[in-house]
């Protein structure tokens, strides 16, 4: 059936080259003449620390008690970071906090092409706006989807939140 096979295919089923004979190198291990016989580690005692002399073996850490410490030490760095933070903290001062909160509505689930055109349009039904901020992400420019408006009279504010 072979016979019918064009010449490229024939190659395949061709038998390989005999693989050459190369002298041994070295006896094997087990036929190795040793000078001298197998022994303990007698001879080497003298060379190893006395016991009484050694450090006292430290104990490690395990797992579970360096996860506790790494997440002791991360809550001591943050409380460190908020104790600092808040001394600096002055919302009087604070150019962003403007307004009245008790005028200020927050509006949440924006979506993300959202204009502060868009949003008047639809939140002047319940009354005259005073301000629209949109809060956008500080290094990517882009908006993060909430908003705050500021009414100029409270029963406004309470209307659009109902």
């Amino acid at each position: 059936m072979t016979q019918f096979l064009p010449p490229n295919l024939l190659a395949l089923f061709a038998p390989r080259d005999p693989i050459p004979y190369l002298p041994q190198l070295e006896k094997l291990p087990h036929e190795k003449h040793h000078n001298q016989p197998y022994c303990g580690i007698a001879p080497f005692i003298k060379h190893f620390e006395d016991p009484r002399d050694a450090p006292p073996p430290t104990r490690a850490e395990t797992r579970e008690e360096r996860l506790e410490r790494k997440r002791r030490e991360k809550i001591e760095r943050r409380q460190a970071v908020v104790e600092t933070e808040l001394k600096l903290w002055d919302p009087h001062n604070d150019p962003n906090a403007q307004g009245d909160a008790f005028k200020t509505l927050f509006v949440a689930r924006v979506n993300y092409d959202t204009t502060e055109s868009k949003l008047r349009r639809e939140f002047e039904v319940y009354g005259p706006i005073k301000r629209i901020y949109i809060v956008y992400n500080k290094r990517t420019g882009k908006p993060r989807g909430y908003a705050f408006i500021e009414y100029e009279h409270e029963r406004d504010m309470h209307s659009a939140y109902f």
